[in-house]
């Protein structure tokens, strides 16, 4: 089978480059009045209607939208505040019924959720690329590889929440919706071509039927550096100084980086600073807004101090479901065995259908299936385990017979040399 790309770039010459959008850049949609035209242009469009958003990522706490772009057949482009139209239920309504084509839909969806916006359907042109084995799957490479033009990304890490918004950055934001729905168009059309349009609106589907990811146990813990942290006292003034910044910055709407970096919460936690001349005199601490702060750093460093020992918190999380793969070996030999065979009929059959491995099945689920198969690894059966883990169900007619395959075997290969079989 001829890869996607190679269908694709032997079709163009030298990418043309994408300057403005075909209409002009659209005011931006501030007010009830500008709202409430948008809706209805937007409700009597036709077809898909391309979405994205932009975020203050490094800026501002959170990850809520500061611009959200829209385009559709008969409608035009529309740029959107949503800081001064928070509420967009009624566009999310006129849309209801459209299918919503965004790239890498499982970063827009929640911050478009927090506005009112939520599909019933969509089409994710990155996932779609993933599954079409394109080897870059960014939008401005894939409006390249696939459309012939060339996409100027030089705004993409810029401040979003800045108001008034400049005209360029305008530009770029519109320019991301532009060829949207003509690079569906494309893809879908690649995909019918490889037999994968099925699989493609299953994954789709599942990524509208998601709930929300439920809040993270000890977010604390993703500080990085955090492996330099050997005790639990000091992990305790680590989890205090996080949670203080994480206040300080969720009251001043800023990165909690830009209050103070990581490495200075693991700096003054292995120091233990007791004094603030101590405590200026680390890495991290040497800006005006940390000066400001330094009673509240010195106070959180007290209060890791006084924390109970039977109250620390523990060395490493304990976590659900199997330990690191490395220890296999040590632990359950077996399921190591296991998981090597279950990773090699995964890898095989991502190879025949050309699909990444990861987006046949799902890491995770192959090391869970493989530390606890069912006690007869029966195509059904390993069926059955994949679906309760959220396998669709077309990964799970791919693999499910080859992985209990490979599972049998093993169970076979120990009873015949005395071990014990799989748990």
């Amino acid at each position: 089978m001829t890869d996607a790309f190679e269908q694709t770039v032997s079709e163009q010459s030298a990418p043309v480059p994408l300057l403005a959008p075909r209409e002009g850049v659209p005011p931006v949609v501030a007010d009830a009045d500008s709202l409430a035209e948008t809706v209805a242009a937007f409700a009597s469009g036709d077809g898909p209607v391309a979405v994205d958003a932009e975020r203050a990522s490094g800026y501002r706490y959170g990850q809520r939208a500061y611009l959200i772009q829209l385009r559709r057949a008969g409608a035009g482009t529309a740029l959107i505040d949503p800081i001064a139209c928070p509420d967009l239920s009624g566009l999310g309504d006129a849309l209801a019924d459209a299918e919503w084509v965004l790239h890498a839909a499982s970063q827009d969806l929640p911050c478009l959720a927090e506005v009112g916006m939520v599909p019933r359907r969509i089409f994710d042109t990155e996932l779609a690329a993933r599954l079409a084995a394109y080897p870059r799957v960014g939008l401005g490479a894939m409006v390249e590889t696939v459309l012939g033009y060339s996409l100027e990304k030089g705004h993409s890490a810029v401040d979003w929440s800045t108001r008034p918004l400049p005209e360029p950055w305008l530009r770029y934001a519109a320019l991301d919706v532009e060829v949207l729905v003509e690079l569906r168009d494309r893809l879908e059309e690649v995909l019918t071509e490889q037999d994968k349009l099925a699989w493609a609106l299953e994954e789709f589907a599942a990524i509208v039927a998601a709930p929300p990811t439920p809040p993270r146990v000890d977010p604390w813990r993703r500080t990085s550096g955090l492996h330099r942290v050997r005790r639990r006292r000091q992990l305790a003034i680590v989890r205090a100084l996080w949670e203080t910044r994480d206040k300080i910055a969720r009251t001043k709407d800023v990165s909690p980086g830009r209050v103070i970096p990581d490495a200075a919460i693991i700096e003054a936690a292995l120091a233990g600073p007791g004094s603030v001349s101590a405590l200026m005199a680390l890495p991290g601490f040497t800006g005006r807004d940390s000066r400001r702060q330094a009673s509240a750093w010195l106070a959180a460093i007290t209060a890791g101090r006084a924390v109970p020992e039977d109250q620390l918190p523990p060395a490493t999380l304990v976590q659900e479901g199997p330990p690191p793969a490395r220890a296999w070996g040590d632990k359950d030999p077996a399921a190591a065995e296991r998981l090597t065979a279950a990773k090699t009929a995964v890898a095989a059959i991502a190879d025949e259908h050309g699909l990444p491995t990861e987006n046949l099945l799902a890491p995770d689920t192959v090391r869970r299936l493989a530390w606890a198969p069912p006690s007869v690894p029966s195509a059904d059966a390993v069926a059955d385990v994949l679906r309760a883990q959220g396998a669709r169900e077309w990964q799970i007619r791919l693999t499910a017979p080859a992985l209990s395959g490979a599972f049998l075997r093993i169970a076979a290969h120990s009873t015949r040399n005395g071990t014990p079989p799989a748990r």
